[in-house]
């Protein structure tokens, strides 16, 4: 089984190096996007340490990798989608960031008020809604992952409670094929691409 599971999660890196043509072999980089330029052709990662297992990953690779996007459109998936949440710790109660201002993490301590889990995408709680959901009045703060089904309401210290709404979401995993380094020749956004689907 462990064998299965182990080739499984080697398909993508093998169609991307298959996909990019023969000759030299290159190397994959993955991680969550925290910035994308579409006019400048940039993309900017915090790299999974651990992409390997993805149950288990680990985004905490520092500086930020930054990629040129691939010069044909059709060695690219979906664009991107930016944001700077890194993990949400329940067991310690505080959300991991990244922060523009000084190119590093920042853990915020959150006052959990909602915490629900096995929520699924039908669910009238988090159907036909865009997240994160921002209370003004109440100082709340309401995201959802869809892949772990977890709805989670929170309020944080003032002074971080004024940051933009991105800081509050997880970017899209892409996956990136190269052989020149912050040259993408390849690009797969994991979130939005189902390898499977026929």
């Amino acid at each position: 089984m462990m064998r299965k599971i182990g080739l499984i999660a080697l398909l993508p890196v093998l169609s991307l190096a298959l996909l990019t043509g023969c000759g030299e072999l290159g190397r994959v980089d993955q991680g969550r996007v925290i910035a994308y330029d579409k006019e400048k052709g940039l993309v900017t990662i915090i790299a999974d340490r651990n992409y390997a297992d993805p149950k288990n990953p680990d985004y905490s690779i520092l500086p930020p990798h930054v990629y040129r996007i691939p010069e044909k459109k059709s060695e690219m998936g979906p664009e991107p989608a930016v944001g700077k949440r890194m993990k949400l710790d329940m067991e310690r109660k505080e959300i991991i960031i990244f922060d523009d201002a000084t190119q590093d993490f920042k853990a915020i301590p959150i006052t959990v008020i909602d915490d629900r889990k096995g929520v699924e995408a039908e669910d009238p709680l988090v159907a036909d809604k865009k997240f994160p959901l921002i209370d003004p009045e109440k100082k709340t703060i309401t995201i959802y992952s869809r892949r772990l089904k977890h709805y989670v309401v929170f309020s944080v210290p003032e002074e971080d409670f004024k940051r933009p709404p991105e800081t509050w979401i997880a970017g899209d995993e892409i996956r990136i094929y190269f052989k020149e380094k912050g040259k993408a020749l390849r690009l797969m956004n994991i979130t939005k691409t189902d390898i499977f689907k026929k």
